[in-house]
């Protein structure tokens, strides 16, 4: 699906944009040059890549991607920065990562950082297949969940399966292989002095070196050069689309930006922006555990919202979409090993808050300004003669004065067709229904006052038209006389 959303994303404009996170992968960042980092010319580099958020089928494709680069531009090694609170992929996708970190051609490195960083759920367990391994202070890790694959966790990852530990306890559980003597690996170079020393099939890693300085204080340098890859462009979209709200406030601005353009004129800005999230939405709730019921109720409470936002008035269906939102925002996602997927409070909050004010407040009043017709500089209608130009009636027994068919009260006025070529042409496209015969073609009426009625023009969507010319979507009109004597006792063609 990733795919045909990236094909869609070239299709539309970013065709020169795609071609170049494929690139983008294959290039590293180098270390920056104003830092102390000294490197020696025969000293291979160590790749880092960053890794943030759930582990995904992203995710899991860069790390093999990064593995292979490592190995093919000749690194010495290749380390992991990760900050995850678990993975989105199936057991046997985690198994398959695992199998490809323990079979490296390069030792890999994990280091759980920076400060703050977290690695919890099936993510952590590739700590029992990493070379080396560290942790920043203040970083904490653990929830392992059952064994994925049949690598042996450990005692310290096995006392982790449903607890989380900081780096003290984390080190006395010997969860990590950092061969260091200091409390922590604050930082990437520390993790860089990790690794030098460390052999395999024959290699010896060489990353740092012992230096004295004037004071006589021995110190160590790292001579490695780090380089640094992370995801292109179109992967970090669709790895960033793929996190719990992320997926869940583009699916509510999406199906709300659809519904406001359902009521404006013409495709606009609106719907294509409204579309393209409901797209991405669609990819991320299909790369997350979302619930589908609780998805269906997120649908179900924008039609809901749909059927008062047609009347310009909230009532009892707008309560029942606000209902169906707070339940399917709560619920959205079924829980991850290592952690809970629900949504943040400040995203719920701007979810629910902000569907809430939209189709209680901003779409009626757009439906209302959007159809409705203004009665300013109408005046010149009032008291204007004429004859009926249809059969006018009694609806419901009001007032006959009191006309409710807008077609009729269009119609009504011979004088306004002189005056108004658009209402001759328009009037003639109309074709009122009338069940009680009251006043018969031809008859004598003057107009009375003029009103607007947005829920009748709504039920009348042939009449959208003809509020634009005369404002007549409700009018009261009287006999040639002013009187307001029911047609019922009028002869036909007498006032």
């Amino acid at each position: 699906m990733r795919r045909l959303l990236i094909a869609l994303l070239g299709a539309i404009a970013m065709l020169g944009i795609a071609a170049a996170p494929a690139a983008a992968q294959d290039d590293v960042e180098p270390a920056d040059a104003g830092s102390d980092t000294q490197t020696a010319p025969d000293v291979a580099p160590v790749d880092v890549l960053q890794v943030n958020g759930l582990f995904d089928e992203i995710i899991v494709d860069e790390i093999g991607a990064a593995i292979d680069r490592a190995v093919d531009q000749g690194s010495q090694a290749l380390v992991l920065q990760v900050d995850s609170r678990g993975a989105v992929v199936s057991d046997a996708t985690m198994a398959e990562l695992m199998d490809r970190i323990a079979a490296a051609g390069v030792p890999v490195g994990v280091w759980v950082g920076p400060s703050g960083a977290r690695l919890y759920g099936a993510p952590a367990q590739i700590l029992a297949v990493a070379d080396v391994t560290g942790m920043a202070p203040g970083s904490r890790v653990g929830n392992v969940g059952p064994p994925v694959s049949d690598y042996e966790l450990g005692p310290g990852l096995n006392e982790l399966r449903n607890r989380t530990v900081g780096l003290s306890e984390a080190r006395t559980l010997s969860v990590f292989q950092q061969r260091i003597s200091d409390l922590g690996i604050a930082t990437l170079p520390n993790m860089l002095d990790a690794l030098d020393g460390y052999e395999e099939n024959g290699v010896v890693l060489d990353t740092t070196i012992e230096t004295v300085s004037d004071s006589g204080v021995v110190q160590r340098e790292t001579i490695a050069a780090p380089r640094f890859s992370k995801l292109g462009l179109i992967d970090q979209l669709f790895h960033t689309v793929a996190s719990p709200p992320v997926a869940y406030l583009l699916l509510l601005i999406g199906l709300a930006l659809l519904i406001f353009e359902f009521f404006t004129a013409g495709v606009g800005i609106g719907g294509v922006v409204g579309a393209f999230c409901t797209l991405l939405a669609t990819y991320g709730l299909a790369a997350l555990p979302a619930r589908g019921w609780a998805v269906a109720l997120l649908v179900l409470a924008m039609l809901a919202f749909t059927v008062d936002v047609q009347v310009g008035i909230p009532r009892f269906w707008t309560g029942v979409g606000i209902v169906f939102t707070i339940v399917g925002s709560l619920w959205l996602y079924e829980p991850v090993t290592g952690t809970s997927l629900r949504v943040p409070w400040i995203s719920l909050i701007a979810g629910i808050g902000g569907v809430t004010l939209t189709f209680i407040v901003g779409m009626p009043s757009m439906t209302r300004t959007r159809f409705a017709t203004p009665t300013v500089g109408r005046e010149w209608m009032i008291g204007a003669e004429g004859t009926a130009t249809s059969e006018i009636t009694q609806v419901n027994n009001t007032n006959p004065t009191q006309l409710t068919r807008a077609a009729s009260a269009l119609a009504v006025i011979t004088r306004l067709r002189e005056e108004s070529e658009n209402v001759q042409q328009q009037r003639h496209d109309l074709d009122p229904v009338l069940e009680h015969r009251r006043m018969q073609r031809g008859a004598p009426v003057a107009v009375a006052r003029i009103r607007v009625n947005t829920p009748l023009l709504q039920q009348r969507p042939d009449l959208r038209h003809v509020a634009a010319v005369g404002g007549l979507v409700k009018a009261v009109v009287a006999s040639a006389g002013g009187s307001d004597e029911s047609p019922r006792d009028q002869q036909p063609g007498q006032p």
